[in-house]
């Protein structure tokens, strides 16, 4: 199974991204990422389902909330391509509420929901036809109204009734496939340095580490070799910047540490499944981040 680890667009001064769209095929290959994610998914019955080691078919209403670095993803499967799926998805980072603010008794069953999160929660039908309009409303034009609604959302979510949790205990304690210090070190280091030329010699050295076994724990890992690894993380700087600025395609490319466009361009679709060009056209105006 080909599992690889999602760069979002999201930076450190955000609170978080939201994303809605409408399309008929449903197919999203599993993968992690270290932030929270809530999906909601309306008119995709048939698709299936995998959270962990957790895998099922959907009905007509879906709403899931998985943790950081927790497996999942959905594939068509027996869907009616012929019908429309109308599709939600906020990702919000791991410390946007801090221990401190966690632990007071107003927000014990947000924090309850977040550690739960880590095994990926089912909420139940009812749940999610009652905040279809809350999630909707993520959208809005003011980004602190926004941020409340979010908040209200989070809360409403976490008292919620029937909720089902979807991975095994036994696989939770498996599905962190980033913790390696030495990793996040370079993982830090190639975001603040995506645009100069990054060396395998360099970060070896960086974390104390011959060339060879540094090359065997980036593969472990991440599952990539060092030179995908470090073009991941600029394709992720690459989109927000296709989301967000007015520059070029070209303008991107290098700006990003790509050495030409070709091979930008190249990398961008075996990754994204379409052209940078593609996907600007296809997101612009759907997603927002706050």
């Amino acid at each position: 199974m080909d599992i690889h680890r999602e760069i979002t667009p999201l930076n450190q001064q955000d609170c978080f991204l939201v994303f809605e769209r409408s399309k008929t095929s449903f197919d999203f290959p599993i993968h992690f990422h270290p932030e929270y994610e809530i999906n909601f998914i309306y008119n995709a019955k048939g698709v299936k389902r995998t959270v962990g080691d957790h895998v099922d078919e959907i009905g007509t209403y879906e709403l899931v909330m998985v943790g950081p670095n927790l497996y999942h993803g959905w594939e068509d499967h027996k869907k009616d391509l012929n019908e429309i799926t109308h599709e939600i998805t906020i990702q919000f980072p791991e410390n946007l509420f801090d221990t401190l603010l966690l632990n007071k008794n107003i927000l014990e069953p947000i924090k309850r929901m977040f550690e739960a999160s880590e095994r990926g929660i089912l909420f139940s039908t009812e749940t999610t036809i009652k905040l279809e309009s809350k999630l909707s409303s993520l959208n809005g034009t003011n980004p602190f109204e926004n941020f409340l609604n979010f908040q209200s959302l989070l809360y409403e979510m976490a008292i919620s009734k029937n909720q089902q949790l979807l991975a095994s205990n036994s696989f939770k304690e498996h599905s962190d496939s980033f913790k390696s210090v030495k990793i996040e070190k370079i993982f830090n280091h190639i975001k603040s340095n995506y645009s100069d030329v990054i060396r395998l010699e360099e970060a070896a050295e960086m974390v104390n580490m011959t060339v060879v076994s540094f090359s065997r724990l980036i593969k472990q890992q991440t599952g990539k070799t060092f030179v995908e690894f470090v073009n991941e993380l600029r394709l992720g700087v690459a989109t927000r910047k296709l989301i967000e600025t007015n520059e070029s395609v070209y303008e991107i490319c290098f700006d990003c540490g790509f050495n030409n466009i070709s091979n930008f361009n190249r990398i961008f679709k075996k990754s994204k499944n379409c052209t940078p060009t593609e996907f600007r056209n296809k997101f612009v105006g759907s997603k927002k981040i706050f």
